[in-house]
């Protein structure tokens, strides 16, 4: 096995079976996140399908991770291996993956990961990403 290989098995080992309660998970805005992102102050991950990705492009800066793909949670340990000390800003949608997804993950243990409320589409409390007018690159 090699040392990535060994680092990723280990964190995901290391993460508790169960996670203490918690009164409320982080979020941002679009417009927060967005600036966040750009500042390099976390790493903002689309977690939609490639589908999805033609049809809106990817929030400027964004990585694309499948979350119906094979491996997602061990893909989505190694960006927090690569990108150690940086909060992850889930983005789906109109943000009801995201959240969804956010409080599965805590549950299992999972530190630092922000739902960022509204999405692409937004939805009936959130604006979107594209309502926002925020810069997006296509797919492919």
């Amino acid at each position: 096995m090699n040392r990535r290989a060994l680092l990723l098995f280990a964190a995901l080992c290391s993460l508790p079976q169960r996670a203490e309660a918690q009164a409320a998970l982080p979020s941002l805005s679009v417009s927060e996140a967005h600036e966040a992102a750009k500042a390099g102050k976390l790493v903002l991950v689309d977690i939609r399908t490639p589908e999805e990705w033609a049809d809106t492009g990817v929030p400027e800066g964004a990585l694309k991770l499948d979350m119906t793909g094979s491996a997602f949670e061990v893909r989505l340990a190694a960006l927090k291996l690569d990108h150690p000390g940086k909060p992850i800003a889930l983005i789906c949608r109109t943000g009801n993956r995201t959240s969804t997804l956010q409080k599965k993950l805590a549950a299992r243990g999972w530190k630092d990961l922000i739902d960022v409320r509204g999405g692409l589409l937004g939805n009936p409390k959130d604006k979107g990403w594209l309502a926002e007018r925020l810069p997006v690159t296509p797919y492919p």
